[in-house]
């Protein structure tokens, strides 16, 4: 990463996970999975559009770990998982996020993402969601990664795509 770009991150913008930049885990590609991403794989496994799913988002964190993507986090996504009333799932999500996580956008930014959420809420998205793009957004994020079929039709913007996980791995991993 360069140290222009590190120095801002650095400066209130976002906090920055230096522990993962000293063991060289940034790559180029941001990406965002919302608290639906999350939790796709404690859904019923029998229906096979839940298991594709999934498969490819345990890929995505699975590359995530080996550093091939960088994992933006929120307050939004810290606040969702603490409402999750399986004690046992919100560990396991919580210590994901913080232990490979590479940005991670604070509360203290709301105030300052209030414009562009009130902007995706427009669209017909729910705050909270609205709230999950619009820090992916100002994270630079290229990809927000759900499994809401909803939010990703609603929403009309162009400044991230916002995709399923098995769409990711075929716009991204299919270039290979």
């Amino acid at each position: 990463m360069k140290p222009i770009i590190t120095d801002l991150i650095k400066s209130s913008h976002l906090f920055y996970n230096e522990e993962n930049q000293k063991e060289g885990k940034f790559t180029a590609m941001r990406i965002y999975l919302d608290n639906c991403c999350y939790n796709r794989h404690y859904d019923d496994q029998t229906q096979f559009k839940v298991t594709m799913e999934t498969r490819a988002k345990l890929h995505v964190q699975e590359e995530i770990c080996n550093g091939k993507y960088e994992l933006v986090c929120s307050y939004m996504l810290d606040y969702e998982n603490s409402k999750n009333t399986d004690e046992t799932k919100r560990k396991v999500i919580h210590d994901y996020q913080k232990q490979y996580h590479s940005y991670y956008v604070p509360i203290e930014r709301r105030e300052s993402l209030q414009d562009k959420i009130n902007e995706i809420m427009s669209y017909g998205i729910h705050y909270k969601d609205a709230t999950h793009v619009a820090c992916a957004i100002y994270a630079g994020c290229e990809y927000l990664l759900t499994t809401d079929i909803k939010f990703m039709k609603h929403y009309k913007g162009t400044e991230i795509q916002i995709v399923n996980p098995v769409t990711f791995i075929q716009l991204v991993e299919g270039e290979e």
